[in-house]
């Protein structure tokens, strides 16, 4: 598989693919899975969308797959998995900010905190391939025992903005005045931080500040906001094991 294929893919499919159905809470988790291995699947058009994004980044095409078949659970299991370690440099500067009591640190997830069973799914007709899936062990499988997004994540924002519960997601631009309208904050008083250059775009035509979190980079990014903002959010700190992560 291609490198960033699979990103590619699902980035190009806009607000109608199952990735971004999902995150707004408008489809359930079994009905996810079959969409999504349906969506990953269609070589036709995630070819066309891959030879783009090359041109784009002026580099060389590979050669790309004649037929995929993917498995929408297996492939989301693996990503879930990946996905439930924070970046405690990141956790660190949050603290700090929050400390300084000048600011506040406002989350905007495409993400599926609505994770309990009734909101999943259940009761709900299930896909012939997934009808043998329990909801309850499927939540187990994912990780999500204490929900997609545990309360001890939520507890580190002032306020936690999630597409799964409020309908809407990055790069939609009303999310971005909800998040604001809700702290009482108009969108270029915002330093609005992000590892997907889409957001960021939508972020700065609604006037915010922006700052790129390329995977991995989160402390460079730490070292630009420390400049816009004024205080210290790196120094004296260094984690006892660093796992890039999207927090």
């Amino acid at each position: 598989m291609p490198h960033n294929y699979i990103n590619c893919s699902i980035t190009r499919r806009g607000s109608n693919g199952a990735w971004q159905k999902f995150e707004r809470g408008e489809i359930p988790l079994f009905v996810f899975y079959e969409q999504f291995g349906r969506d990953l699947s269609d070589t036709e058009r995630g070819n066309v969308w891959y030879r783009a994004y090359c041109e784009r980044r002026g580099i060389e095409c590979p050669k790309l797959p004649d037929k995929l078949d993917i498995d929408g659970r297996e492939l989301f299991g693996r990503i879930m998995q990946r996905a439930n370690s924070l970046d405690e440099r990141v956790v660190e500067a949050i603290r700090r900010i929050r400390a300084a009591g000048r600011w506040r640190v406002i989350a905007l997830t495409n993400n599926w905190a609505r994770s309990n069973p009734a909101s999943l799914g259940e009761g709900q007709p299930v896909p012939a391939t997934y009808a043998h899936l329990n909801l309850r062990d499927e939540i187990a499988f994912l990780g999500w025992q204490d929900g997609a997004v545990p309360a001890r994540v939520r507890n580190m924002f002032d306020d936690f903005c999630d597409s799964s519960e409020l309908g809407m997601r990055k790069p939609e631009p009303e999310f971005y005045v909800l998040a604001c309208k809700r702290s009482g904050i108009h969108p270029h008083e915002a330093v609005f931080l992000d590892d997907l250059g889409i957001n960021l775009k939508a972020a700065q035509a609604l006037g915010m500040e922006t700052i790129h979190v390329p995977l991995g980079g989160s402390l460079g990014a730490l070292k630009q906001l420390e400049q816009k903002l004024g205080i210290d959010l790196t120094s004296g700190y260094e984690p006892n094991e660093f796992t890039p992560s999207k927090l």
